[in-house]
């Protein structure tokens, strides 16, 4: 005998304001910017209206901003170029969570400007 059962997806607006503000955890402890909002996608992506969604923008964010910021450190060696693109991302890296938790309070879908699209 087959079972077929719906699981209802919850709306949670407040978790997707969590997880886009959990990556500020990179400028507060030097890490876990990626690793939370990665375990929470994970976890809460079939369950939680969204969640998929924001949950890939994130994870995409914070992997554009680590391969930016490598690739900035032999422009600092290079040309000096690098320490204003480090700044520059970092600057990105707190104002972006912060609009886009707002958004995901208001029901709005992500927007990460110049994130590179790794998971689709």
């Amino acid at each position: 005998m087959e079972s077929n059962y719906y699981i209802a997806m919850r709306k949670d607006n407040q978790l997707l304001v969590v997880t886009h503000l959990c990556q500020l955890l990179t400028c507060i402890t030097g890490f876990g910017g990626l690793i939370v909002p990665l375990i929470l996608w994970a976890t809460q992506k079939d369950k939680v209206e969204g969640m998929n969604a924001h949950g890939k923008a994130i994870i995409n964010f914070q992997l554009s901003v680590i391969l930016f910021s490598i690739l900035s450190i032999p422009l600092i060696l290079l040309f000096g170029l690098g320490i204003l693109a480090l700044i520059f991302i970092g600057l990105f890296s707190i104002i972006f969570p912060i609009i886009n938790a707002i958004k995901a309070s208001n029901g709005e879908l992500p927007s990460y400007p110049l994130s590179l699209n790794f998971v689709s």
